[in-house]
Formats: structure tokens, C-alpha cells, sequence
């Protein structure tokens, strides 16, 4: 082929990409169609919360700009992929009353399951009945249309420990969180997702201030497939916790493992390279690219391109950044 023709080629592949990325992004649906302009751009907003975040809308660029044919291919599989549903299943198979000081309590066990997968791929938690009525007093907040018909098992005085109260509310909360996630924006909310990963999360990163990396890795690990379930529509945010795998691995002495993460979280920042993560993430793997006798050389080129463009700036180092999330 010659270079007219290459040129032709990648320019209307370029339009092609362009064309349906705009078109499955910004087409209403029937439904959106007979909603006011006012209502779908607020619900875009509920939808999409972290465009309200300058950071992330200055620092991720265009997915067309400047891209190659072999990157917009992979751009556009890659957006093929997040536009596709994730549906989960949650299931509450037992309870456990806890006795704390003068305190008491019941702890539903939350398996949230992905449907068609195996059980490798099943996540567990654990929340009381006060964090799920915390949870229903903030989207009562946001979401109060929404939230008008749900409705949430009321608090009683006495007999909270007996089985018959017990079994009907793990039925309860088992359709309460169905609801919930079959409404779109309320499962991609901060406070749903809050509610799934958070507790979990302060955890991990408890143990990791405290150098309890193993056990930090061990509850990071466990989030992030949830996370990537939760959050399929926005890979960004979880780079914080991929970030804090690398961590561990590598105060574990676990170089493989830390880049394989490292490489996850770097691929999700491709087109946000203002991300606070990005250059100390860009050190890092560098250092371990070094150490793994890999190559190391294209990423020095992504940080010297980036100085150059940036004004010089204090920068974190990757572990000063973990463990500064979920600080109390």
C-alpha cells in the first residue's frame, strides 16, 4: 500500500471511530427523548459525577487526539468493553451477632456475585443494619425520586435478635440491594459504591500506614475485582487502589506482581496524564522496569516528555500518595 493510501485509510478509520464513539455516547434514548433537556443533564451529571471533578476533566484528554490506527483500534475494544453490563448478584447466606463492650449487634454476610461467572469472581463483605440505614439516608438525599418507592426494613425497639427478625431482613436487604443496583444512577453513585468498598478500603490502608503490607494486600486485592465491577464505566478511579497493590508488592519484594499491577494502572491513565498518580507511578515503574530487566527506556521518555511540558512541581512518591488515602 502506498503512503496516499495508508494516509486515506487511518484518516477514515479515525472518522469511523470518531463517528460511533459519538454517536453511542450522545444518542438518547426513547426515553430520554420525551425528558425535558434540563432533567437528562442533570441526570448525566448523577450519572457521570467525576466530570464534576476539574482534575479529572482537565487532566483526561480527547480519546481521538493524537492517536494512532493501532491505538484507536484498541481504544474503541476497550470502550466496546465498558459499555457492556456488568450484572451482579447479591446474595446474604448467614449472620453473626457480634458482642462489643456494652454493645450488640447482627453482621450480614454480602456475597455479591457476578452472573455467568464462576465463584473465583465472588466478593464478601460485611455491614450491620446502621451502615445499611446510613446508606438509605444519603441517596435518600440525592436520589429522593428514585428512593420514592424503595423501601428499607424499619427499626424495632425489642426482639432484634431473634431468628424469625433476623431471617427477614437478610430477605430484606437481599432485594434492598437488588433495587438498588437495577436503578443506573444509583449503583454508579459514590455513596452505593461507597457503601460496597469503603469500610474495606480503610482497612487495607490502615495496615498499609501501619507496614502490615501482606494483610493490606490481602483486602486490596479482594476490592479491586469488586471495584472494577463497580466502577467498569470510569477506570480511573480505581488507579488509587491498583497504585497501592504496587506498593505492597514491591515493599514485599515482589517486583512481577508490582509491575503487572503497575502496568494496569498506567494503561488507565494513558489519556489523564495530570492524574496526581501518573508521575510517581511513571517513577516507579521505571525503577521496577530497571530492576526486571525490562524495558525501561519508553517510559523515561513518557516522564522527561511530561517535564517538559509541566511546570516543576513537587511530586509524591507513589507510597507517599498510598498512604495518605482514607486518612481519618
Amino acid at each position: 500500500m502506498d503512503q496516499g493510501s495508508h494516509c486515506t485509510a487511518e484518516r477514515e478509520l479515525f472518522e469511523t471511530v470518531s463517528t460511533i464513539t459519538t454517536y453511542s455516547t450522545t444518542s438518547p434514548s426513547d426515553e430520554e427523548q420525551n425528558q425535558p433537556q434540563a432533567e437528562i443533564s442533570h441526570q448525566v451529571r448523577k450519572e457521570n459525577p467525576e466530570e464534576d471533578d476539574p482534575q479529572v476533566s482537565s487532566a483526561c484528554l480527547s480519546p481521538n487526539s493524537l492517536m494512532t490506527t493501532k491505538e484507536l483500534q484498541e481504544y474503541w475494544r476497550n470502550e466496546k468493553r465498558q459499555c457492556r453490563q456488568v450484572n451482579l448478584l447479591f446474595e446474604i447466606p448467614s449472620t453473626r451477632t457480634v458482642e462489643h463492650h456494652l454493645s450488640k449487634y447482627v453482621m450480614y454476610k454480602i456475597i455479591i456475585l457476578q452472573t455467568g461467572s464462576f465463584d473465583s469472581n465472588k466478593s464478601v463483605i460485611e455491614r450491620r443494619y446502621s451502615d445499611f440505614e446510613k446508606l438509605h439516608r444519603n441517596l435518600l438525599e440525592e436520589f429522593s425520586e428514585e428512593m420514592e418507592d424503595v423501601t428499607f426494613p424499619r427499626k424495632i425497639l425489642t426482639g432484634n435478635f431473634t431468628a424469625e427478625v433476623i431471617n427477614e431482613r437478610k430477605l430484606a436487604f437481599k432485594d434492598y440491594l437488588r433495587l438498588l443496583y437495577s436503578m443506573k444512577y444509583i449503583r454508579r453513585s459514590k455513596k452505593f459504591i461507597d457503601f460496597l468498598t469503603r469500610p474495606e478500603l480503610q482497612e487495607a490502608y490502615g495496615c498499609l500506614r501501619g507496614g502490615q503490607y501482606t494483610k493490606a494486600l490481602e483486602i486490596l486485592l479482594e476490592v479491586i475485582g469488586l471495584q472494577e465491577r463497580l466502577m467498569r464505566g470510569n477506570p480511573v478511579s480505581i488507579v488509587p487502589t491498583l497504585c497501592a497493590i504496587v506498593v505492597c508488592y514491591k515493599d514485599l519484594e515482589d517486583p512481577e506482581n508490582a509491575f503487572e499491577f503497575g502496568e494496569k494502572a498506567l494503561s488507565h491513565l494513558r489519556r489523564c496524564t495530570n492524574h496526581r498518580y501518573y508521575i510517581p507511578l511513571l517513577e516507579t515503574m521505571i525503577t521496577l522496569a530497571y530492576e526486571l530487566g525490562k524495558d525501561f527506556l519508553s517510559l523515561q521518555e513518557k516522564l522527561e516528555e511530561w517535564k517538559t511540558k509541566k511546570d516543576p512541581i513537587r511530586v509524591f512518591t507513589l507510597k507517599e500518595l498510598a498512604v495518605r488515602e482514607y486518612v481519618q
